[in-house]
């Protein structure tokens, strides 16, 4: 009997993790992640376990994979790129804690114990072997490098979907149905559909025209995995601006460069690359902020990094606009600032005059597209996580699959029928 339990992201967004068990043993672990607040939530601890899938590097699905590496030694499974880019993101969240002054259960040398020793390289397409059990490697089409795992059993297939996007993006390809007999599928936007993507682009790009024609500076807060690099294709496809890039988005960039298979179009993401200017040193950002009309940065939710250094600077100034690209987290300075029009600086609140906006540029798929993706499929079960709000989702599905779960955390449920 095959069983399945999460230890965090049911009924919730982030902190992600399902152990799957075996005749009541656990057997493999997928994705194991971090709540991006402050301080971050983490979720319920591991039983020790052999096997471990990360589906992609965004902390939310991969945050506590130095942890598991350091206690349990476990071979933990991804593609390469969610291995580099997860071991940059393990690493900034730990300077990240150390300068807002909260704990993170691990250290840079449990990030060397995961690289050393944990970390197993799975290519799409490829598979492993858990004794009588088979997990093979989608692409999942979030990000680069992003999987579904589909677990192949004695008794039927599983398809875990982690985040997905059935739509092509500038980076990657939109995830492609498998049969299965249970989907695991997250309902991040379950009761919530998505602007056509081409209206979104075209109303960010007008906006941004409309201020830099006003001689004003449009800070774009990214997200440095996936995002950041959407961004710029984007801009340098359109041409005319000014365009500066800062943060650890750069890191990223030379990691899915040095792996262009992952990547929809290689060759347009080093093209863009080129035609930005790439803040190098402390110096170069009062030279973005004098002779840049958009300026790129990171941390997407404005949670440190380079970004809030520039709305220091530009926020008083109506001609100016901070324009988010990515969904704000509860809790969060970008939400707040969206909130309420003011922003936290070193602890004090201040106001915002520069024009704010969101543009709806999510690397996941809408309400109807689960939906599509999961006729598809055409599965006997559907198991819903990593949503806040899975009932709309839950309810239209229920008039297409026999059997739809919303699980609660800790709560053990059948795997198959």
């Amino acid at each position: 009997m095959y069983e399945i339990m999460f230890l965090g992201g049911a009924k919730e967004v982030g902190r992600v993790g399902m152990l799957m068990f075996k005749e009541g043993s656990p057997i493999a672990l997928f994705d194991y992640g971090m709540k991006p607040s402050n301080p971050p939530e983490y979720p319920i601890e591991s039983p020790p376990v052999n096997s471990v899938f990360i589906t992609h590097a965004h902390l939310d699905h991969s945050g506590l994979a130095p942890w598991l590496a350091a206690r349990y030694a476990p071979s933990i499974y991804a593609t390469p790129v969610t291995h580099e880019v997860g071991e940059l993101l393990h690493r900034d969240a730990i300077k990240v804690a150390s300068i807002e002054g909260y704990p993170i259960p691990y250290s840079n040398e449990e990030v060397d114990i995961y690289r050393s020793i944990s970390m197993a390289y799975l290519n799409f397409g490829e598979d492993v072997e858990l004794g009588e059990e088979r997990v093979e490697v989608i692409p999942a089409g979030h990000i680069p490098g992003a999987s579904m795992f589909r677990i192949i059993t004695e008794h039927g297939i599983a398809l875990f979907t982690g985040d997905l996007n059935t739509n092509d993006t500038h980076l990657v390809e939109g995830a492609k149905s498998s049969s299965a007999d249970v989907v695991i599928i997250e309902g991040t936007y379950s009761g919530r559909e998505h602007p056509d993507r081409r209206e979104v682009e075209k109303m960010f790009l007008d906006a941004i025209e409309e201020r830099v024609s006003k001689g004003g500076t449009v800070l774009v807060p990214a997200f440095a995995v996936g995002r950041s690099q959407e961004v710029l294709m984007i801009l340098t496809k359109r041409g005319g601006y000014d365009v500066w890039y800062d943060g650890m988005g750069k890191q990223v960039s030379e990691i899915y460069l040095s792996h262009p298979s992952y990547l929809r179009d290689s060759k347009a993401l080093r093209k863009a690359l080129k035609e930005v200017n790439i803040v190098q040193l402390s110096s170069h950002r009062n030279k973005a902020l004098k002779d840049g009309n958009v300026i790129v940065a990171t941390s997407g939710m404005l949670e440190g990094g380079p970004a809030l250094y520039y709305i220091s600077k530009l926020k008083d100034d109506p001609k100016n606009a901070v324009y988010f690209t990515g969904y704000q987290v509860e809790g969060t300075n970008g939400r707040y600032l969206l909130d309420t029009g003011h922003i936290n600086l070193q602890g004090v609140s201040m106001p915002v005059v520069a024009d704010v906006k969101f543009f709806d540029f999510s690397a996941h798929a809408g309400h109807s597209e689960l939906i599509d993706f999961i006729k598809k499929v055409n599965p006997e079960r559907v198991i819903i996580f990593h949503s806040d709000n899975p009932e709309p989702l839950a309810d239209d599905l229920r008039d297409i699959v026999s059997d739809v779960i919303v699980p609660d955390i800790t709560l053990r449920i059948p795997l198959f029928p």
